[in-house]
Formats: C-alpha cells, structure tokens, sequence
C-alpha cells in the first residue's frame, strides 16, 4: 500500500495509541504526583533519509500527539509535536528513534506537581517491532520540562509507555 502523501518527501508513516505502564522518577528528581497518560500518535516520514543498499540506516520523522493527562483527579489534554531521528530499516518494521520537540498541556499544576507553565519540551526515544504484517508494538520514554524557563520550582514528568502502532 503506498504512503498518503501530505506534501512534497513528507507522508504519513504510522498511527498509533500509547499509555503509561510505570512511574519513575523525573530525570533524578522524585516525582511528588502519580499520572496516568493516555494519547494516540500520527507519525510522519520526512524527506531526510539515508539508508544502505541493504535497507538498514537513518530517516527522519516528525511524531505528532494529542492525549489525556491525568493526575490528583484532575485532567489535562496534552499535544506535542516531536522531530524525531529514526534508525533501523527503511520499511520501519524494526526502528529505534530519538527526537526533542515541544508539548502544550491545559493545565500546568496537578496537585504539589507545578510544571511551571503550559509549554514544556518534550524529549523521547523508543523502540518498535513488528507483530503482524503493518502492526507493531513498542516502547516509549517521554520527558516533559520546561527546562526552568517557569523558574526553579517547577518539576517536569518521566513517562514509561507502550504503543501499539499500525505502519502505512
């Protein structure tokens, strides 16, 4: 099935859903409040690529999100957008990839948890493998900070999850 295009070396390369399966500590910090996180993904093929005869290399993708936060009873939507460097095989089967970007929360403060301000980067890297022909599972660590722009007070989140995604 060939890739929708979107614009000229840019297509859609996989969707997906996510959710946090661990808690952890932010980066060294303890993390005073427990979250629950839920998203689903769209992951787009960009035209920087380089990649062997053999079909093994680097690519690059822009993971966009849209999902639930959720921590003390209360709810945030969060939306990010994530350039990403993709290392593995040029049909994506077998990927592992890395990316910083950024990320918009409605609400900034759960409980003793202050992210500080509403916009907070977004750092992640993960993996995928193939489960059946277009599907794949995987996991993904996302941090969110706002990297003290808020001030020092501020503490941001560590995010262990797994996704389920199906490639184009």
């Amino acid at each position: 099935m060939p890739l929708p295009s979107l614009a000229e070396g840019v297509s859609l390369f996989s969707v997906g859903v996510r959710a946090r399966i661990a808690e952890g500590n932010v980066l060294g910090q303890a993390q005073p409040e427990q979250f629950r996180a839920y998203d689903a993904a769209a992951t787009f093929k960009l035209p920087w690529q380089r990649y062997s005869d053999a079909g093994w290399g680097v690519g690059t993708r822009l993971m966009t999100s849209a999902g639930l936060l959720r921590g003390v009873g209360k709810n945030a939507l969060v939306v990010s957008a994530i350039p990403l460097l993709a290392f593995g095989s040029r049909d994506g089967r077998f990927t592992f990839d890395m990316g910083a970007g950024g990320a918009l929360l409605s609400r900034a403060r759960f409980g003793s948890q202050d992210y500080g301000g509403l916009f907070q980067f977004a750092l992640t890297l993960g993996f995928n493998v193939p489960v059946r022909k277009g599907v794949g599972a995987g996991y993904r660590f996302m941090h969110y900070s706002d990297a003290n722009i808020y001030g020092p007070d501020s503490i941001g989140a560590d995010f262990h999850m797994i996704e389920l995604t199906y490639r184009f």
